[in-house]
């Protein structure tokens, strides 16, 4: 029996599955996992695992794993993947989509009415000191992910001479972030091909303390559900369907505006990074503030971190700050419509072509996937890309860092060398000694990471509002 999406009849898809648990009971479930999300791909992965494995018990350790290490594999959110996977599995595709739906929604709302607060009264000191706060909070924050990425992808010296060679390509050359990926993918996949123990690394998001609920304990079982194993009928449906839906309206753009639109510019970009974005958020973050800043126009090269700042601080996916690029592309270039139509516009076409091709990875490859497991070439790629991400994630923190703490910064090109270099009179001294408390307060004190970016932007109001 294939998985169908059970439109036409309405009954079978509320009704209880074998597990026993209904549609109507998973959909607060997603609700409630929603709603908590924050925190970045390791604290959602944390509250799905605390709430679906140990308070649920819907599914065991070893199937959430297994779920989650592929997921890490493919482009996109993986904590939003690893969300659709599990509705998939335990409801079928309706299931996946109520969960990768409402795993998003929240904080596209959130940061879309923030949006509308930074276009509206972003020059409003208090506004201005809240993002000023933010940034320096943020810098530190990626600087933590470096450390904790790092400590975990690189185990000895092959790895990091990945991430440095990675570091180095994209900052001193810019060499773009998907052929980055590309080449250690490559380079992974033969290594493990080669049986090379220098690429059985794994991800994961640390240890498991406490019992561990065997697959076979959980409501869902040990055993793959029928509409999880692969059907090449069903795997050609949900192609096609999700292709549709993501690609249909590029072309409708195309047709309609033309190329040169912004919308169409921002449809395009964005279904790019939606191929490339392995590694999560931060890996792509500096190449989309580049391209944002320096080619397209759309952000000034401190707003990236403004819009960062609102997706730390909102629940779901970080990788949500898109829309806030997308929302001032299209705020500074709204052609006939009013600003903040044309706005709204990129933010919803930005999340859409970020969001979409996420179910297509999961609704189409995840029952054959489920039949590469403890495949020892994947593995050895998804290490290698794993450590070229440390490095690509190095350059965001210097490149954050140029942009946060000096207030100019000139390019310096030598052939293909290129470098933005800080001009030192130019050092904002707020911003240094608010990056160092938020550093402070996440590596030795611990202090969650909401917890510093509100702090620190209520410091930033303070001084805002003191010395204006």
């Amino acid at each position: 029996m294939t998985d169908v999406v059970h439109t036409a009849d309405a009954s079978k898809a509320s009704a209880p599955h074998g597990h026993g648990i209904s549609l109507a009971e998973a959909f607060w479930v997603w609700v409630r996992i929603a709603g908590l999300s924050f925190g970045g791909p390791a604290g959602q992965i944390a509250v799905m695992h605390r709430i679906l494995v140990d308070e649920k018990r819907w599914i065991g350790e070893h199937r959430f794993l297994h779920a989650l290490n592929y997921c890490m594999l493919l482009p996109g959110p993986e904590a939003q993947q690893l969300a659709i996977y599990i509705g998939w599995l335990m409801h079928r595709t309706v299931g996946g989509l109520i969960a990768g739906i409402l795993f998003v929604l929240p904080g596209f709302l959130a940061i879309l009415a923030l949006s509308y607060v930074y276009a509206a009264f972003g020059n409003v000191s208090v506004i201005e000191g809240l993002f000023f706060g933010l940034k320096a909070a943020v810098l530190a924050v990626v600087v933590q992910a470096v450390f904790r990425i790092g400590s975990r992808a690189l185990r000895n010296r092959l790895m990091i001479g990945i991430a440095a060679i990675a570091f180095v390509a994209i900052f001193f050359f810019r060499v773009p972030f998907p052929l980055i990926i590309l080449t250690a993918g490559i380079a992974g996949y033969i290594g493990g091909r080669l049986g090379s123990p220098l690429f059985r690394i794994g991800g994961g998001h640390g240890k498991t303390t406490g019992p561990i609920l065997k697959d076979e304990d959980s409501a869902l079982g040990e055993q793959t559900p029928i509409h999880a194993r692969p059907n090449l009928a069903w795997s050609m449906k949900v192609s096609a369907v999700f292709l549709a839906l993501w690609l249909a309206p590029l072309a409708l753009l195309f047709a309609l505006v033309g190329p040169d639109s912004v919308f169409t510019e921002i449809g395009w970009f964005f279904s790019k990074m939606a191929v490339v974005t392995f590694g999560g958020a931060y890996a792509v973050l500096a190449y989309v503030a580049q391209e944002a800043v320096q080619y397209y126009g759309w952000l000034k090269p401190g707003e990236m971190l403004d819009g960062l700042g609102m997706a730390e601080t909102t629940p779901g996916p970080l990788i949500m700050v898109v829309q806030f690029v997308g929302f001032m592309g299209a705020y500074r270039d709204p052609g006939t419509l009013s600003p903040m139509t044309a706005a709204t516009l990129g933010a919803m076409l930005t999340t859409w072509v970020t969001f979409v091709p996420c179910f297509l990875w999961i609704f189409l490859g995840a029952p054959f996937i489920e039949k590469l497991r403890g495949n020892v070439a994947l593995t050895g790629a998804m290490s290698a890309i794993t450590a070229a991400v440390v490095g690509v994630i190095l350059n965001l923190a210097v490149w954050f860092g140029l942009h946060t703490l000096f207030s100019q910064v000139v390019p310096w090109s030598v052939g293909s060398l290129a470098l933005d270099v800080p001009v030192l009179s130019s050092l904002v001294l707020p911003s240094l000694l608010l990056t160092l408390a938020a550093a402070l307060a996440i590596f030795r004190f611990n202090t969650s990471v909401i917890a510093t970016l509100l702090a620190s932007a209520l410091a930033g109001m303070m001084w805002v509002l003191v010395t204006a």
